[in-house]
């Protein structure tokens, strides 16, 4: 196979500048001499320089692809979060699911009157095309893994609410498996009533309350 001058010139561009990053970066050990590069370089400011070149001269390719080639060297899980987090709040604008970025971590809120009928725990015809959405992205970005909690207002008993919380959680996780999520990823937990986010003593609030949230986390890296 022909590999032509532009794609040596892009390699030796990636090469050259990664070990210019890590290099600036080093560090003597004190006790040593050894020559080292700490972790938050070798993870942070470097990679993420070669990850916005390969995404800048990707040439037609995916953001996916470029999201993975940073993983393979050693990119920021930061910068690696981030372009999870894009496609998911292009894939899920206007569907009522609220994205929010906390640190690496990002959470998806889906409210109940998209997800689940009152008492019940068999997702609602509606809810089917959001979780498309978000198996669509999870199959992309394999390195993080997801929690799936679900939650209840506190009208009724808590062992009911706690057993219908754990049957939604767990709805989510079939759903999601059938759609080709490895099922080693997911992590269904109900919480019952415990953690409102609104106040139980009005109608909308306790529609808020009856919840289901995704926790999408990084995997951690390989020693």
């Amino acid at each position: 196979m022909k590999i032509t001058a532009q794609k040596h010139v892009r390699s030796a561009l990636v090469v050259a500048l990664a070990s210019a990053m890590l290099g600036g970066c080093a560090t003597y050990d004190p006790y040593t001499g050894e020559k080292k590069v700490s972790k938050a370089t070798k993870y942070g400011a470097g990679a993420a320089v070669v990850c916005g070149l390969i995404g800048a001269t990707r040439n037609g390719r995916s953001a996916r692809n470029a999201a993975l080639g940073c993983g393979l060297i050693g990119a920021s899980v930061g910068a690696y979060m981030d372009h999870q987090e894009a496609e998911l709040r292009r894939e899920l604008e206007g569907t009522g699911v609220r994205v929010v970025r906390d640190g690496d971590q990002i959470r998806l809120i889906m409210p109940s009157n998209i997800t689940f009928n009152v008492d019940e725990y068999n997702i609602r015809s509606e809810f089917y095309p959001v979780l498309n959405s978000v198996a669509k992205v999870l199959k992309k970005y394999k390195d993080t893994r997801l929690n799936i909690d679900g939650h209840t207002d506190s009208t009724g008993p808590d062992d009911y609410n706690q057993k219908l919380s754990e049957e939604r959680a767990y709805s989510v996780a079939d759903y999601l498996a059938s759609q080709g999520i490895d099922p080693s990823r997911l992590v269904p937990r109900g919480h019952g009533e415990r953690y409102p986010i609104a106040s139980n003593d009005t109608p909308q609030g306790r529609e808020q309350n009856r919840r289901v949230e995704l926790t999408i986390t990084p995997m951690p890296p390989a020693e």
